[in-house]
């Protein structure tokens, strides 16, 4: 991964402990349950132990991922966000063509690592966070809905958290 990852310090600590915690008790769980699955005796046949290999392999292949994540990955400093365009860490309020003014909806851009649609939070790859990325407050906006249709917005306010 060769692309720097902005990302909230809340999702950048949370990646930094789960690294942590795979290196420290993930290990010592998967060393214990080896442990243990030799006890067993045979190793061919032992499906703990098989179990417990397998558990080894995804612990390393998700420290792996976090590794290389977290090499990239770069905490974003809420004080240098500026609210004159719309940009990752920072929340939308939008209004899309044909609504009321009391329908209007805010998103926060974030990075795809950190998408979550129950709070709204989308990427800034997605087609919405894409439209909306480098706009000022007052632009208008327009991308393709998955179902091929154009949607077009207003942005009515850039707040920085």
């Amino acid at each position: 991964m060769d692309k720097k990852i902005p990302l909230t310090q809340k999702k950048f600590d949370e990646l930094t402990a789960r690294l942590q915690e795979c290196k420290t008790t993930g290990k010592m769980e998967v060393a214990q349950a080896l442990k243990t699955a030799k006890e067993f005796g045979d190793l061919s046949e032992n499906a703990e132990y098989t179990a417990a290999k397998d558990a080894q392999q995804k612990l390393e292949i998700e420290i792996a991922k976090l590794e290389e994540i977290l090499s990239c990955a770069y905490p974003i400093d809420p004080s240098s966000l500026s609210t004159k365009t719309v940009g990752i860490g920072l929340r939308v309020k939008v209004l899309f063509d044909g609504d009321p003014e009391d329908l209007a909806e805010e998103y926060t851009i974030v990075n795809s690592l950190e998408v979550n649609t129950a709070e709204n939070k989308i990427s800034d790859e997605s087609p919405l966070g894409n439209a909306l990325m480098g706009k000022a407050k007052g632009e208008s906006a327009s991308f393709k809905s998955p179902n091929g249709r154009t949607v077009s917005l207003k942005i009515l306010d850039i707040i920085k958290d």
